[in-house]
């Protein structure tokens, strides 16, 4: 006799957070991103100042999935209206480079002839890692409206997903600490960065939140890996 497996069903991505405070799955999703920007410290609750341009924000659902397809985990993310910013209020400067793809063919053809290794490494959360320079006042997240000060808004010091500047300002926090650690950047790409110990030498490349690593020696690779890790 046969015996059918079934598979567990997958909830489908809501339109909207109201559709998906319904579902257990996406509102463990939606618990997690905002403890998660809590323990960041990404705001602090003060009174709406007179006057601020008030930055909103949405929820944004996603499927993350295994490389075989599989589900992985429901994703929820707390994302701000960039369209909402004022330039000159609480954005500048928001251009952030990118590594070009002819340095990453360049990189991986020394390391796959020179036989070295090759790390790639993905940081979680990318944008709440860059500090504002900037003053921006955005509206509390949905669903966690906090009781005792409801008319509050967030006052923030670390970037949000959706904020223009987000991706300028986690460019800077991460090299300004790849500076401290020894890495310089190349003059012909500045999202590669070269570090050099005696005869040993290690390339990074950066491109948002994915990061290719390689060294000339197994040593100088695991010890700049736990240092980033």
């Amino acid at each position: 006799m046969a015996v059918s497996i079934s598979s567990p069903t997958i909830s489908p991505i809501p339109a909207n957070y109201k559709i998906a405070l319904r579902d257990p799955n996406w509102y463990n999703a939606m618990l997690e991103e905002y403890n998660a920007l809590v323990q960041n410290k990404t705001w602090s609750l003060v009174s709406c100042p007179a006057g601020v341009n008030l930055v909103s924000g949405k929820w944004i659902f996603r499927h993350k999935l295994h490389p075989d397809g599989s589900l992985a985990r429901y994703k929820a993310r707390w994302v701000l209206r960039g369209f909402t910013q004022q330039p000159g209020v609480d954005y500048g400067e928001t251009f952030s480079p990118v590594v070009k793809p002819a340095t990453i063919r360049v990189i991986l053809s020394i390391a796959v002839s020179s036989n070295w290794a090759i790390n790639q490494l993905n940081v979680k959360n990318v944008f709440l890692h860059g500090t504002l320079d900037e003053v921006v006042y955005s509206q509390q997240p949905a669903v966690f409206i906090d009781n005792a000060h409801p008319s509050a808004v967030c006052k923030l010091h670390k970037a949000l997903y959706g904020l223009k500047q987000a991706p300028r300002a986690w460019f800077h926090r991460f090299t300004s600490f790849l500076s401290t650690m020894g890495f310089v950047a190349s003059r012909c790409d500045t999202s590669l960065f070269i570090l050099r110990r005696g005869p040993a030498v290690a390339y990074l490349l950066l491109y948002v939140d994915d990061i290719i690593l390689t060294a000339s020696t197994a040593p100088l690779l695991a010890s700049i890996t736990a240092a980033l890790t």
